[in-house]
């Protein structure tokens, strides 16, 4: 079972490097030379786009390096302008794999007694693409909750970032931590076919 949920984890992996521009050969989810190198030049791009615009707390930097290049840079633009005037904003969640997004699903749902936290299951969030990031505000190191606080960054980094999109402008589920690169389409479906064929789709 392991050995499955691990070749899982490999083809979700070589998927976003092929998406991406790194990775060239077959989706066999098994972890070769190729895969290797694909994930070399991956990690290399993530340091070569933070040298250029800069670096961040632990916690974003461990979020931003899960995200596809272009997002990294526009999350590094985003984080710019959101930490201006002294003010405390993590990237706080990056990319989610399928199973991981299915987890959190499961939240409040099945017997849970947690709270629902999403209503995507795996495949179903563009977190699940490595275009979207979640973030926390901290004041005095407390997370902050009060939506007035992400209203106002809202208003503050939106008008200077045009290819990105925020969650507290959804109808149906506001979510105003969450922030996502523009992608081919606002279809998720169409997003994940993409994906899945490990094709560009930002």
């Amino acid at each position: 079972m392991s050995s499955q949920l691990f070749q899982q984890d490999v083809l979700f992996y070589q998927r976003f490097l092929k998406a991406n521009g790194f990775y060239t050969k077959k989706l066999d989810g098994i972890w070769g030379s190729n895969t290797d190198a694909a994930d070399k030049a991956f990690e290399a791009k993530g340091r070569e786009i933070a040298t250029a615009l800069g670096t961040f707390d632990k916690t974003s930097e461990n979020n931003i390096a899960t995200l596809a290049p272009k997002v990294q840079a526009l999350a590094r633009k985003f984080l710019k302008l959101a930490t201006t005037e002294g003010r405390d904003v993590r990237i706080i969640s990056g990319t989610r794999t399928y199973a991981e997004q299915d987890a959190l699903y499961k939240k409040g749902r099945y017997g849970s007694t947690e709270g629902i936290v999403t209503n995507a299951k795996g495949g179903q969030s563009n977190h699940n693409f490595g275009i979207a990031w979640d973030i926390g505000i901290f004041e005095g190191g407390k997370y902050i909750t009060a939506d007035k606080k992400y209203t106002a960054l809202a208003g503050l980094v939106m008008p200077n970032l045009p290819e990105l999109e925020w969650g507290g402008n959804w109808t149906s589920f506001k979510d105003n931590p969450h922030y996502q690169h523009k992608a081919i389409s606002e279809k998720v479906a169409d997003v994940r076919a993409a994906f899945e064929l490990g094709q560009p789709y930002v």
